[in-house]
């Protein structure tokens, strides 16, 4: 079982205050702060500084906590199996965000449960930032996002590249015609809600062009890929997804892809779970079962 001190940092680091840490744990700051110096004390090393009034990890702190929430996963996910082993049935949860929940996981599941029937299977659709949530506090075993993850927190292994494109309907019709970017900036921006991996991509692009979503005159934030897509069809907007998520829309002409000369993205899908697990072998395999990658071309 994970130690309570260890707990106690965890939560301390979630809340970056202590006073606001002893409040959910319900327990007194000066227990917080016993805690913390007992594991400062431990490890000899210390944990948080202060920068003004803002407190903040140090660098062993923040090795400690990518560890600490290792150790909670790995905890929890121990509890799991442990309580359906007497079954002997294997116990899968995991993560994914509404694009490859919703477009990639259907015909790879299909295969997967077809395979192995017995498996218990639990797949959560989130967005990236909400499923690393899940993912640190141990409800989910790994995840596969298309958002952005601090790369030295997790392990992780490449799932697929996929083309980031511009739609809007057939007969959509434009103030300007739109030959870059920047011709789109009047029309209505059909976009995913904040914490999507989605959104994100399309941020961090306009900001390597160094424009931002502010330049688009109006927008529409939209939090489920069905609806977006309906409305994109609708004539009601443009938007930005990736092009598997509308291929049969393209296919059967509901959408049209709006070329652009400034605008060629690409990202990638990843398949993430904690550092350094001690399941990691184990989410190499289910790498490979959902990918249909031998390890020989893996590695």
């Amino acid at each position: 079982m994970l130690d309570f001190r260890m707990k106690t940092f965890l939560k301390v680091c979630e809340c970056m205050n202590f006073t606001r840490a002893a409040e959910e744990l319900n327990i007194t700051q000066p227990a917080v702060s016993q805690h913390v110096r007992y594991l400062e004390s431990y490890y000899k090393v210390r944990l948080f500084d202060y920068e003004g009034k803002k407190l903040r990890l140090t660098e062993q702190g923040e090795l400690l906590h990518s560890a600490a929430l290792t150790m909670m996963h790995d905890e929890q996910s121990l509890k799991s199996r442990l309580t359906h082993l007497p079954a002997g049935k294997q116990d899968v949860r995991f993560g994914a965000t509404m694009t490859v929940g919703e477009v990639v996981m259907p015909e790879v599941l299909k295969a997967y449960l077809s395979t192995y029937p017995e498996v218990q299977l639990h797949m959560e659709v989130a967005n990236t930032q909400e499923l690393l949530k899940r993912l640190d506090a141990g409800n989910i075993d790994f995840a596969i996002v298309e958002g952005f993850f601090k790369k030295t927190e997790y392990d992780f292994l490449h799932y697929s590249t996929e083309k980031f494109v511009a739609v809007c309907c057939p007969s959509y019709c434009f103030q300007k015609k739109p030959r870059r970017l920047e011709d789109m900036f009047v029309e209505r921006l059909l976009l995913r809600e904040p914490g999507s991996g989605t959104r994100e991509v399309l941020e961090r692009f306009l900001d390597s062009q160094n424009y931002g979503l502010e330049d688009f005159e109006k927008i529409a934030e939209i939090g489920n890929l069905h609806t977006l897509k309906e409305l994109a069809k609708a004539g009601l907007g443009i938007t930005f997804l990736y092009k598997i998520a509308v291929r049969k829309e393209l296919e059967n002409g509901e959408l049209k892809l709006i070329k652009l000369e400034n605008c060629q993205i690409y990202h990638d899908f990843t398949f993430i779970w904690p550092r350094e697990s001690i399941y990691a072998e184990f989410y190499r395999g289910l790498f490979r079962q959902f990918t249909g990658v031998s390890s020989s071309e893996q590695l």
